[in-house]
């Protein structure tokens, strides 16, 4: 059985080597990687850590013997004329138990509704497609990541545009 919490600093060591071991699996050659690549790529730097603990929409998924088996990272977002949570990402250990996602899903939109916001906004990956099912989300299409500068040619995911090129993108220098 799984335990779902919010986190703080004791936490930390153990997310970011949850993080890590999330990475390695999701890209075997991600040690291989340039330094600034896998940096950009772990969602659990000290910086972010104090982010999210203080979100009161972020959490972590622990099972009885202590160890960490996933984490939601999730921020409150003002757009305007109202707020939404913003689920950046869900981290989840390689041997997580069934459900540990739909879990960490099923806290932050429960502790959005709770501070009065009815909308969280998520990436739907494989691993948070049978929680959106039972949540009832509204697909209204995938998260697309624009990547800026020398970052573009080794971020994970499909590439869009032609020819290798990001659409309607040069270095950064007019023509």
């Amino acid at each position: 059985m799984l335990r779902y919490r919010t986190f703080a600093e004791p936490d930390y060591d153990a997310l970011q080597a949850l993080d890590l071991a999330a990475q390695r699996q999701a890209d075997p050659a991600f040690d291989t990687l340039p330094a600034r690549e896998r940096e950009g790529r772990l969602g659990t730097s000290l910086p972010a850590l104090k982010f999210y603990e203080r979100s009161e929409h972020s959490f972590a998924a622990q099972d009885e013997a202590g160890q960490m088996q996933g984490l939601i990272l999730a921020q409150h977002v003002w757009q305007g004329d109202r707020p939404i949570v913003l689920v950046r990402a869900v981290i989840l250990a390689p041997d997580a138990p069934e459900g540990t996602a739909e879990g960490l899903l099923r806290a932050a939109v429960k502790s959005a509704y709770d501070s009065a916001v009815y909308e969280v906004h998520f990436p739907l990956t494989p691993s948070l497609e049978a929680a959106a099912r039972r949540e009832e989300a509204h697909l209204t299409g995938g998260y697309a990541v624009c990547h800026l500068g020398t970052r573009a040619m080794s971020a994970p995911g499909e590439r869009l545009g032609s020819g290798g090129q990001a659409s309607g993108h040069n270095d950064g220098h007019d023509e």
